[in-house]
């Protein structure tokens, strides 16, 4: 039987194998361009809506994704939001929010399970780019310790204390007991600042400069002093801090 416009066959609709993009339901249309464009090839809140699924109030999945980003101000804040928060949203719910909560720490950890014998440091934004994205949105202080060889390349990353990071609660010998088992050539410090700025406090200098006067008595050099906000990071050597060994500087965070 013809639909009397085209004279083409009409067939059961188990029968159709190839639709346009705009003839699908709602749900399925961002699958069929993640299918056709890759992951890249989709905005934010299409990304976010092929992990709802489905919309909910009245919109759509990606018209309730849209909502959801404006609310927090874009993806990084979206991704820093627990899941109580992101259930909050109007029509989001417990189900959506866990499962976008869960697809932005595997984003994280994707970036954090690096080889770390394949992590060379040639220049502080090389600690920054891998480590913001997960320690930016630490809600604790976060001390940890990067132990290099003598080409910059990291033997080991070790978290060293957790809580208030100042000289007078942070033990100096700590940051070195890794390096020194490895005989590590130099480290680096990076720490977060969970108000967001990374704007480096006289306490984080403090310590800065008792762990390079440390470092010169066991011969281990302290290459630089990372600190990390939100959004943001700040490299002590990049500030002008004398440090030991020389180290490429980075563009301004």
């Amino acid at each position: 039987m013809t639909n009397g416009i085209d004279g083409v066959e009409d067939a059961p609709a188990h029968r159709r194998v190839s639709r346009s993009v705009r003839d699908l339901p709602a749900a399925e249309r961002q699958r069929e361009r993640l299918a056709l464009r890759g992951p890249g090839g989709l905005s934010a809140a299409e990304l976010i809506a092929v992990v709802w699924g489905t919309g909910g109030g009245g919109r759509t999945a990606v018209e309730l994704a849209e909502q959801a980003l404006t609310r927090h101000g874009g993806v990084a804040a979206l991704g820093r939001a627990g899941v109580e928060e992101l259930a909050a949203i109007p029509a989001v719910g417990p189900a959506k929010a866990g499962r976008l909560a869960a697809a932005f720490e595997l984003g994280r950890r994707s970036l954090a399970d690096w080889p770390v014998g394949r992590w060379t440091i040639r220049s502080p934004r090389d600690v920054a780019v891998r480590l913001l994205p997960e320690m930016g949105r630490l809600e604790r202080e976060e001390l940890r310790v990067l132990s290099l060889n003598a080409k910059n390349v990291v033997q080991r990353e070790s978290s060293v204390y957790v809580g208030n990071v100042s000289t007078s609660l942070v033990r100096i010998g700590e940051l070195f007991r890794d390096a020194v088992r490895l005989d590590a050539s130099g480290i680096v410090l990076v720490h977060n600042h969970p108000s967001g700025d990374p704007t480096p406090s006289p306490e984080d200098l403090h310590l800065t400069a008792e762990a390079i006067a440390a470092g010169r008595l066991l011969d281990l050099d302290v290459l630089d002093h990372v600190v990390i906000g939100h959004d943001a990071w700040v490299s002590l050597r990049d500030r002008g801090v004398a440090f030991d060994r020389r180290m490429p500087s980075s563009p301004a965070a």
